[in-house]
C-alpha cells in the first residue's frame, strides 16, 4: 500500500518481517528507532537513533571551507569546528511512504551558502536495511559530502557488549585538534573516534554474542568508528573523510549530484 500524498510531516513507520523502522522528519529525518523482532538496535534520544550527515560528515576546521576564490563560514558547534552538517538540525518532508519504503527531501538553505536538495530513501526488508542519500545543486557547483551516524547500543540487554570486526587498508591519523593530519598510518587498536579507509568499500561487522549479528556495508571507501561512549558504538559510512570539503572536496554539479547509499543486514544468535 502507498500513500504518495502527505499532508503532515509526522513520524514515519516501516515494517517487513519482524524488522520495524520509524524516521522522524522534523528532527532531521532522524531514525529514531530499528527494532529486529521486538529488540531495540539504537539508542534512544533527541540527539540519538541514526541521523543524516550533509552537507558534510564530521568537523570542518574552523567551520571554514573554500569553494575556488570564495570561503564560507559555518557556525562552529564542536569546540573550534563545525560538526556533521545542517540536515540533522532541520525539518525534512515526506515525499511518499509505503508499507516498507518511504522517500524524504529537504532544500539547502542558510546557514550553507548554496541552493539545492537533499533526498534520502529508505527501503526495509525482513533482514536489511538500505538508506540512500542524494545531494544535487539548483546552480553554482559546490563541495558536499553525505553519511549517516547511527548510535547503535552496546548492550541490547542479552549479557555481552558488542564486537566490532573489519579490516581497513589504513587509517587517518588523529591529529590533537580531531583532525586528519594528512598521514595515512595502519590500523590502530581502539577505542576510536578515528577515520578509516576501505579501498574495496565499507564493510564492518557488529556482534552482540547470542543476540544478533549486524553488517554495515557500502560503496564508499570512508567509514568512521567511534565507540568512547559506554551506551552507544557509531559506524559511520561516508563519502568523505572529517575535513574533506578542505582536504577531499567532492564538487556537486548541475551534471553530477553527490549520492550515497549504506545498507544493514542482520541475522540472529540466538
Amino acid at each position: 500500500m502507498t500513500n504518495d500524498v502527505r499532508t503532515d510531516d509526522s513520524t514515519v513507520h516501516l515494517t517487513a518481517g519482524g524488522a520495524e523502522l520509524t524516521l522522524d522528519p522534523r528532527n532531521g529525518c532522524r531514525i529514531t528507532s530499528l527494532r529486529i523482532d521486538g529488540t531495540e538496535l539504537l539508542r534512544q534520544g533527541a540527539k540519538y537513533g541514526a541521523f543524516p550527515m550533509v552537507p558534510w560528515c564530521g568537523r570542518i576546521e574552523l567551520g571554514q571551507f573554500r569553494n575556488g576564490g570564495e570561503r564560507h563560514q559555518m557556525p562552529v558547534n564542536s569546540g573550534p569546528h563545525a560538526i556533521h552538517g545542517t540536515g540533522r538540525d532541520t525539518a525534512w518532508h515526506t515525499a511518499r511512504v509505503a508499507d516498507s519504503s518511504a522517500a524524504f527531501f529537504y532544500d539547502l538553505a542558510a546557514p550553507w551558502p548554496y541552493p539545492g536538495r537533499v533526498t534520502q530513501l529508505a527501503e526495509l526488508t525482513a533482514d536489511s536495511l538500505t538508506l540512500t542519500m542524494g545531494v544535487e545543486t539548483y546552480g553554482d557547483s559546490f563541495p558536499a559530502q553525505a553519511g549517516w551516524h547511527p548510535w547503535f547500543l552496546r548492550n541490547l540487554g542479552t549479557g555481552k557488549d558488542v564486537e566490532l570486526g573489519f579490516e581497513a587498508g589504513w587509517q587517518e591519523e588523529r591529529g590533537d585538534d580531531h583532525l586528519p593530519t594528512g598521514r595515512r598510518v595502519a590500523p590502530r587498536p581502539g577505542p576510536w573516534d578515528d577515520c578509516f579507509g576501505m579501498p574495496d568499500g565499507v564493510d564492518v561487522t557488529l556482534t552482540w554474542p547470542g543476540a544478533l549479528e549486524l553488517k554495515v556495508t557500502s560503496r564508499s571507501e570512508w567509514v568512521v568508528i567511534y565507540d568512547e561512549q559506554a551506551e552507544a558504538v557509531c559506524v559511520e559510512p561516508q563519502s568523505g573523510p572529517p575535513n574533506g570539503l578542505n582536504t577531499l572536496p567532492r564538487l556537486v554539479t548541475p551534471i553530477d549530484p553527490l549520492e550515497i547509499s549504506t545498507t544493514w543486514t542482520w541475522r540472529s544468535l540466538a
